[in-house]
């Protein structure tokens, strides 16, 4: 099988994340990058069908020359190829990312194309299905266990109150949800091989973006907490903050 796994290079979240000078982007100083986690589901779904079923795993990003320690880190858990689509864009919205990353895609074979279920900088969730729709192939978001048969593919997606089960024709388009599985840690000698390898790179015409980012400011700060009383002498004011300062009630 030919199993393809899109990864993004993403903020970490324990960094301080601030607006930058010019109000419309962050604030890039002390700012740590990785993988974003919910890619790393789909990095280790596609290992384990190649485990088990045989074929390649390719890797693909797209970004500057920084993203390629991401998908070294792809490499180091055991990908066997590394694309990254150069893209000197700092910033990109949904729809333009994935025009960029369907034209790379439309070069590259594949039976299965996995996705993150989000990038956690913007949490929009929408980038692996807008590819589906630009390549023309069926898709099934935020699976949770993934069984390959012969030409098509059985999926389970938690749903509010039970459990979705699909089948998919291959080739389709699938987004990782958490509790997938249990990514692997590089090892040693995953890591040394990694530096050796090759990353790919690719070049394509990069679509113009329809979403414009005019202001980036942080939220507002917490209001100090209240205390009103102690048991249920106290419920009337409470409840009247509530209603009448919360707008809650």
């Amino acid at each position: 099988m030919n199993l393809v796994a899109c990864v993004k290079r993403v903020p970490d979240t324990a960094s301080p994340v601030r607006p930058g000078r010019d109000g419309r982007s962050i604030d890039l100083g002390g700012v740590s990058f990785v993988l974003n986690p919910y890619d790393e589901y789909a990095v280790e779904e596609c290992l384990r069908l190649k485990e088990a079923r045989g074929g390649q795993v390719t890797v693909l990003s797209a970004g500057g020359p920084d993203a390629s320690k991401e998908l070294r880190h792809c490499l180091a858990m055991g990908a066997d190829r590394a694309v990254l689509v150069k893209d000197a864009a700092l910033d990109r919205d949904a729809r333009s990312t994935a025009a960029l990353l369907a034209a790379a895609l439309q070069r590259i074979p594949f039976d299965l194309l996995f996705f993150g279920r989000q990038a956690v900088d913007h949490d929009n969730a929408q980038v692996g299905l807008i590819v589906a729709t630009l390549l023309g192939l069926p898709a099934v978001a935020e699976v949770s266990k993934v069984d390959v048969g012969t030409g098509a593919v059985t999926v389970r997606r938690e749903a509010e109150g039970g459990i979705e089960v699909h089948e998919v024709p291959l080739p389709c388009v699938l987004t990782a949800q958490k509790g997938l599985n249990e990514p692997r840690y590089a090892s040693l000698k995953g890591i040394m091989k990694a530096k050796k390898m090759q990353i790919e790179e690719m070049e394509v015409a990069a679509p113009d973006a329809l979403l414009e980012v005019l202001r980036l400011e942080p939220p507002p700060p917490r209001p100090p907490g209240k205390m009103v009383g102690e048991g249920a002498a106290a419920a009337p004011t409470l409840v009247k903050l509530l209603r009448d300062e919360a707008k809650v009630l």
